[in-house]
């Protein structure tokens, strides 16, 4: 099993079975902001403990959303520097990428997150802009569109599913300026359902394969079960282009993670149904 969160792997490489993701759809209690909040208050041996159901349970250290940029990825580094105008950061967690962005003088990064505590820690960390939403939250009245979208650490994996990725497609063309681009990951997963000759083996008449469940734990508690989509490169390129973008992949990884560049294309009409 490759290293970094690995066939699974959270948001972009820890170790692991399946990669995982940054952050997800809300869920009371907020387990993931309660980990984030005591590693900002000095508890660094803070872990969640992650279900999935296509690997096995694994531990993720509230750490790794507080790396700096020599301890994170190359995928994630690679975004980073694609990275141009007003930049918004879906699924921020402790905002490590916005941090990184603030330094090297962007000055229009927006970080978002549906974490409550999240939210506190990064508005502590000082990142300029915060807010607490969902991904499909609508662009407000007086909020400029954006030349940037970020969605690391599988990030694309937010949408949930193969029809939230439809729609997220779809709502994130109002929120992208014109030639604004989509940068974010994602792992063909298909690896964990391989048999011992190599071949794959799917129930046909069941969900896509990267359609997968996440539950956390932390201490004594226990979160709600939500979707994480693992979309493999061939079908991710048919549903961007479907919703009229432009499809560059940018990178891969050991671990079968990839790096994605979707653009706005010129000239596209949305299907009138």
């Amino acid at each position: 099993m490759p290293a970094g969160l690995a066939p699974f792997t959270f948001k972009s490489a820890l170790p692991a079975i399946c990669p995982a993701p940054f952050l997800m759809p809300h869920q009371a209690p907020d387990l993931i902001g309660q980990a984030l909040l005591d590693y900002q208050h000095g508890h660094h041996a803070a872990a969640l403990t992650v279900q999935c159901s296509a690997a096995d349970e694994e531990q993720l250290p509230a750490a790794y959303f507080f790396r700096t940029l020599l301890a994170m990825p190359e995928l994630e580094r690679q975004a980073l520097d694609e990275c141009r105008g007003r930049v918004l950061d879906l699924g921020a967690g402790a905002g490590c990428h916005a941090l990184e962005l603030q330094s090297r003088g962007f000055a229009d990064v927006r970080a978002i997150d549906q974490s409550a505590g999240a939210v506190q820690v990064m508005q502590a960390r000082g990142v300029q802009q915060v807010a607490q939403h969902d991904i499909l939250d609508k662009r407000g009245k007086d909020e400029r569109p954006y030349d940037t979208i970020l969605m690391l650490m599988n990030g694309l994996g937010l949408t949930g599913t193969l029809e939230g990725l439809d729609k997220f497609l779809a709502h994130a063309r109002t929120l992208l300026a014109p030639d604004g681009q989509i940068l974010g990951t994602s792992s063909d997963i298909s690896y964990l359902y391989e048999d011992e000759d190599g071949a794959l083996v799917f129930n046909l008449n069941g969900p896509y394969y990267g359609e997968v469940t996440y539950t956390f734990q932390y201490k004594d508690q226990t979160g709600e079960p939500f979707p994480w989509l693992f979309i493999d490169a061939s079908l991710l390129e048919d549903a961007a282009r479907q919703a009229g973008y432009e499809v560059e992949f940018l990178g891969e990884d050991e671990g079968g993670q990839y790096l994605v560049r979707l653009t706005l294309a010129g000239g596209f009409e949305p299907a009138i149904d």
